[in-house]
């Protein structure tokens, strides 16, 4: 079975860059409000390792997965969640690897702002992501 991932290209330090499925896609722009084609999503990136236990990293339109791109999108909360950093904190540069720092050293990893705000639109949200990628794959059979 195919998961539609092409599996020949080399993977480098950032990780292999893959396709958001069609279906994932039209689903966040709902949620979101606006495009998502345009953050780059890289599965297997050795670049996560480098921030310890995450399991994904953000940076300005680019999405970072320790693991692979079928466990991310099997996972509403936590698309929700890295989505969020990048359209919502990233874009709009209220994020920033300085802002990230600042906010980790005052307050910790687990109570810094743009965690909570990741956190609090992905705890909101996931019922809804997951219904409606469900309703997507009723619908294609």
């Amino acid at each position: 079975m195919s998961d539609g991932i092409d599996h020949t290209v080399p993977v480098t330090w950032i990780g292999r860059a893959i396709t958001l499925p069609e279906t994932v896609s039209a689903s966040l722009e709902v949620l979101f409000e606006g495009p998502v084609h345009h953050v780059r999503v890289f599965e297997h990136s050795l670049f996560v390792r480098l921030h310890g236990r995450a399991i994904a990293t953000t940076r300005p339109g680019r999405i970072y997965l320790r693991g692979s791109g079928a466990e991310f999108f099997d996972n509403p909360w936590l698309m929700l969640h890295e989505y969020w950093h990048v359209i919502k904190q990233w874009e709009p540069r209220t994020l920033t690897i300085g802002s990230y720092i600042a906010e980790c050293i005052r307050r910790g990893y687990w109570n810094n702002r743009f965690e909570v705000e990741a956190r609090a639109f992905a705890d909101a949200h996931a019922h809804r992501l997951q219904t409606m990628l469900r309703s997507d794959a009723l619908l294609s059979r």
